[in-house]
């Protein structure tokens, strides 16, 4: 793999920034940059943002230098770029604009959903970043729009999104759990305001359906939540492989033996757990791709 650098030419907060980017692994990127002190917040889904004084340390340290133009097809045929809409979808204002649909009186929920933002935006994050939750919930939007259940249930399955990954620190079954536990912290204190207590403890419960993705044949609404987690699983090959290299890149410090036999058990367990979707629209659009996703991805880290 080789990692290119344009000329800072891009102004804000007051310098010139270029940007820096793999043709091929986010991993590679990821630890060239740690290893030359740029900071992980300055990771941008795609590329690094690395201000003009940084320029010639980076490419001493072995990033090609190319123009604007060249490193913009460069990006584009790594596989990894992330498309303008996909970028505009996961921003912060966007995200928060939707987190206001939810509530009749936004005002009342507004700390709770910045907080949650933030907590998406952790600089140590690559895949369970606003990028993905932008797309589970636009997949839930697709699901839903096909599901008889009621507008509460539909409410509760957003929030659960919101909530499912909102704490990330990499150790399964435990993050699931401690999101959980932000429900009630985060909710709580509007309880009687806009939200029931049925609702915290229903969509705490809608989290912890995200740890194993198994929810009982008669939840329906916990279909919902599990399939719109899942749904990038269903990508065409191209968005699954994308999001291959995010998850690489945000373990990127395990060794490479350790990684490959943890993913290939969780790929493993994925494709004998029977349905990976339970609702029929998730079913119909992704079950066959998605079978065919993991399976591909199985055999190339068995190589």
């Amino acid at each position: 793999m080789t990692l290119f650098i344009d000329p800072p030419a891009w102004p804000a907060h007051g310098t010139l920034f270029s940007h820096l980017v793999s043709d091929g692994s986010l991993q590679e990127l990821r630890l060239f940059a740690r290893a030359a002190g740029v900071p992980d917040r300055a990771l941008d889904l795609d590329h690094y943002d690395v201000p003009a004084e940084r320029y010639d340390d980076l490419v001493a340290a072995g990033a090609v230098p190319v123009d604007g133009g060249d490193l913009a097809r460069r990006l584009a045929g790594s596989g990894l770029r992330v498309s303008g809409a996909e970028r505009n979808r996961s921003k912060r204002a966007a995200l928060l604009s939707r987190w206001d649909e939810l509530w009749a009186d936004p005002s009342l929920a507004r700390d709770a959903g910045t907080d949650l933002v933030d907590r998406w935006r952790e600089p140590h994050r690559v895949y369970h970043t606003t990028f993905h939750l932008a797309a589970a919930l636009d997949a839930l939007d697709v699901v839903a729009a096909e599901s008889d259940l009621s507008e509460r249930d539909h409410w509760r399955a957003r929030l659960a999104l919101w909530f499912h990954d909102a704490v990330h620190d990499g150790v399964a079954q435990q993050d699931e759990e401690r999101s959980a536990e932000l429900v009630a912290e985060l909710l709580g204190p509007l309880a009687g305001a806009c939200v029931t207590t049925e609702d915290i403890d229903e969509t705490a419960r809608l989290v912890l359906v995200t740890a194993d993705h198994a929810p009982a044949d008669d939840d329906a609404v916990g279909g919902l939540v599990s399939d719109a987690d899942l749904a990038v699983l269903g990508g065409s090959p191209a968005v699954y492989t994308r999001y291959t290299h995010q998850v690489r890149a945000e373990y990127c410090d395990v060794p490479d033996p350790l990684f490959r036999a943890g993913r290939s058990e969780v790929l493993r367990t994925l494709l004998a757990g029977g349905p990976l979707f339970r609702t029929a629209p998730g079913s119909t659009r992704w079950q066959d791709a998605a079978r065919s996703n993991l399976t591909a991805e199985l055999a190339l880290l068995g190589r």
